[in-house]
């Protein structure tokens, strides 16, 4: 074990997990943070504790091509046990508490004590281990058009019980910036070691997102460089749509059942493969997205809501080696094409505060190459972690310690301000930083800016001249 794997333990205690556990016992049905947590507690068994986890997992999960074989056990036992995410939704009329396990497409009833003590299943959901029951004839509800005859009987969370960021805080002063960049990247499941520095800055820019509201950002890569991945595995606190048709129902909120849509509920909501997101009427979803975008707030019927849910699009695009760097590549069409057609549009691309160059990032290989080896941060903790550090903006810090040059336009100064204050609580959780190590930030916050301002010029050189933005660290 070397010596920055002794520093996280130290410093970690019961949150340092060994990441190569969940590459090695193949968890990969389930999401990062939840395999994590199930490792620790089995772990603690000692004897033969990985054939029980693996037995545990065999024997209560369920694909979703299983959700008959459950209904049938339901009918036939009166009850079974499953691990899966419970996300409950309420019926104010009846005062019924809704749950919705989404990978069966089952719908239960869920009892107040159990929501009273898992109150995050209200908010974005849960994973863990669920016992339903089949309720009688007379005991069924009709909600919102449908019948109800399940019930969550009980409910073991998977999840850390703690969740404020003091910790990272507390454990940032005993590494080096080195150190503590090579600690996140093995944290979110990668090896440190198989890339350069800056890619491992751009790495840890994805998650400015998810510890930062209101940030909304683009990446475009190649395939199979952990897009995804990372926004899946990380963090409990976002939705990825893939593609496909997305309605104002599904995004804002929903007018028949009166149900929050996924900005309203989710930390970060991520376009994946954004090339194939389609509106059913774009001109209402543009509209709506660009408002809020810019404002934080949308409305749709008589729901007027504010969220600090951030945004991500990402698109896969062609790319060539860069013959100036090892396992680089530089794009080799133009990025507006790989947004859908109401997507192309200047408005709407201002309102994206950075570009991730993510076409500098090389391709995962086997696990053994690129995959996570040491200790880092258990991610479900991590995940809590990062969605208390949304609650403060450093913006306003920023401001004090950074002069911005006369191109800057406001939106320029507010996406530079956002991508530096998500950096600095990812990179300075303490707030403990010099002017160099500040000027880097806002260096790489400056980059990201600057490729949205020199594809809006593109796009429309007579609105958008071709200028330099820079800015000046004080002190």
């Amino acid at each position: 074990m070397g010596d920055l794997d002794n520093k996280v333990r130290s410093c970690f205690n019961e949150y340092a997990v060994d990441k190569s556990l969940a590459y090695d016992l193949d968890l990969t049905k389930l999401p990062r943070y939840v395999a994590e947590y199930l490792i620790s507690e089995f772990l603690s068994e000692n004897s033969n504790w990985q054939s029980k986890l693996r037995n545990f997992i065999e024997k209560y999960y369920r694909e979703p091509e299983e959700k008959e074989v459950v209904r049938h056990e339901l009918v036939t036992q009166g009850s079974v046990k499953v691990i899966d995410e419970l996300r409950v939704y309420v019926d104010v009329t009846t005062g019924t508490h809704v749950g919705v396990l989404q990978s069966l497409d089952l719908w239960t009833i869920v009892p107040v004590d159990i929501v009273e003590k898992n109150k995050n299943t209200l908010i974005n959901g849960m994973w863990g281990l669920i016992t339903l029951t089949k309720l009688d004839e007379n005991q069924s509800v009709e909600i919102w058009g449908k019948e109800i005859s399940v019930l969550v009987e009980d409910f073991k969370p998977f999840q850390s019980p703690r969740s404020d960021p003091d910790l990272i805080k507390e454990a940032r002063g005993c590494f080096t910036l080195d150190e503590w960049v090579s600690v996140l990247i093995t944290t979110i499941g990668l090896d440190p070691n198989v890339y350069s520095p800056r890619q491992r800055l751009l790495l840890l820019s994805r998650l400015v997102p998810l510890v930062e509201g209101n940030v909304n950002m683009m990446e475009f890569g190649p395939r199979q460089t952990g897009k995804t991945y990372l926004y899946r595995n990380v963090s409990n606190y976002t939705r990825i749509i893939s593609g496909g048709t997305i309605t104002p129902a599904t995004l804002f909120y929903n007018l028949r059942t009166r149900v929050a849509g996924e900005l309203a509920v989710k930390d970060v909501v991520v376009f994946d493969e954004v090339s194939k997101v389609r509106f059913p009427n774009p001109d209402e979803m543009m509209g709506k997205l660009k408002d809020y975008m810019e404002s934080g707030q949308y409305e749709r019927g008589d729901k007027r809501v504010s969220s600090d849910s951030s945004l991500v699009f990402m698109g896969n695009v062609e790319v060539e080696r860069d013959k100036s760097a090892e396992e680089s590549y530089v794009p080799v069409e133009d990025l507006t094409y790989v947004l859908p057609e109401p997507m192309r549009d200047p408005a709407f691309i201002d309102r994206v505060h950075g570009v991730i160059p993510g076409w500098e990032l090389p391709k995962i290989k086997i696990s053994k190459v690129h995959l996570a080896k040491g200790y880092g941060i258990a991610s479900d903790y991590f995940s809590e972690a990062l969605h208390s550090m949304r609650k403060v903006s450093l913006a306003s810090e920023v401001g004090k310690h950074v002069e911005f040059s006369g191109e800057f336009k406001i939106r320029d100064e507010k996406a530079l301000k956002r991508i530096m204050s998500g950096l600095i609580k990812l990179l300075f959780p303490d707030e403990q930083f010099d002017n160099s190590e500040l000027k880097q930030v806002a260096e790489l916050a400056l980059e990201y800016r600057q490729r949205v301002r020199d594809w809006l010029h593109k796009l429309s050189p007579g609105e958008f001249p071709l200028e330099r933005l820079s800015v000046k660290v004080r002190g």
